[in-house]
């Protein structure tokens, strides 16, 4: 275990310095980095698809952990973290909960982006005491409309990316005004910040099953979701095109507890394009 910082996570404020550990559990060792104060109820995020530790946008990350513990990590056969890549996202959840169990959290809250959305419905419904509180952003819920259709538009947006020479997120997350524009190439550059330690990319292995678990996902037949019961907080862009914003709209309507943040102008990343606002937003909701 790289222990650089002494005590686990204490005394990291920044993510691009925070230094990447691993713990072995359920025969898989995953990667994961730990930032923010050392009490209270932790945040785990769970993170979209062909994403490694390095996709976190730091001024999410940041923002968060300026509060509460955050911990991100590679899910099982994802960069850094060994084991092969399940091809269902109830599978998913079931490594990640191995994950927290193994941190030795009795609960936590959860912030899922995207796949890692769909994750922390999976989470809550299985193992509710886990979870105390739910942030889901620019994801959707089981059957939901166009989610199966995410594989068609990330091949046709890596096309994309690579005839323009651009990174397919410029287009699968941002939409194509002005502000989308520029939202995209600010974050995009947010993410190289970090110059030491970086992740190892996602294996197409990886990449292509997570692909068959979001297909799934899609259609499946729709998830009971008054079971969670837990304060759900969601938020989206207007105009997402890989999981169609009116899935958010949904999700918050079909929870017991939610409550919806929609930002104008924004596409499937609008939490990045936004993150001022998303981190102001969250943090009031994890503190009520």
């Amino acid at each position: 275990m790289n222990d650089a910082q002494g005590t686990r996570g204490g005394g990291v404020t920044s993510y691009q310095n925070a230094p990447t550990r691993t713990i072995t559990a359920g025969g898989v060792t995953f990667a994961y980095r730990e930032l923010g104060p050392q009490s209270g109820v932790p945040v785990v995020f769970l993170t979209h698809l062909a994403a490694v530790l390095d996709n976190w946008d730091p001024r999410v990350v940041d923002g968060i952990a300026a509060r509460r513990r955050v911990i991100t990590f590679d899910n099982r056969g994802v960069g850094a973290s060994s084991g092969s890549t399940p091809r269902t996202i109830q599978a998913m959840a079931k490594d990640a909960i191995t994950f927290i169990r193994a941190l030795g959290f009795e609960y936590v809250d959860l912030h899922g982006f995207s796949m890692g959305g769909m994750i922390a419905q999976v989470i809550a419904q299985t193992e509710p005491q886990l979870v105390r509180k739910l942030v889901l952003t620019g994801t959707g819920p089981a059957g939901g409309e166009g989610i199966k259709n995410v594989t068609r538009l990330s091949h046709f947006d890596t096309v994309r990316g690579l005839l323009t020479l651009q990174d397919p997120k410029q287009f699968l997350f941002f939409t194509r005004t002005a502000n989308g524009r520029r939202g995209g190439k600010e974050f995009l550059a947010r993410l190289k910040e970090r110059t030491d330690g970086r992740d190892k990319a996602i294996s197409l292995t990886s990449y292509s099953a997570q692909l068959k678990a979001i297909r799934r996902w899609g259609t499946e037949r729709p998830h009971d979701l008054s079971v969670i019961h837990q304060p759900v907080l969601v938020a989206n862009g207007e105009s997402d095109r890989m999981v169609p914003t009116k899935n958010s709209v949904d999700l918050a309507r079909r929870v017991p507890n939610g409550e919806l943040s929609i930002y104008p102008d924004a596409g499937h990343g609008g939490i990045f394009q936004y993150h001022g606002q998303f981190v102001e937003t969250a943090l009031e909701f994890l503190e009520r």
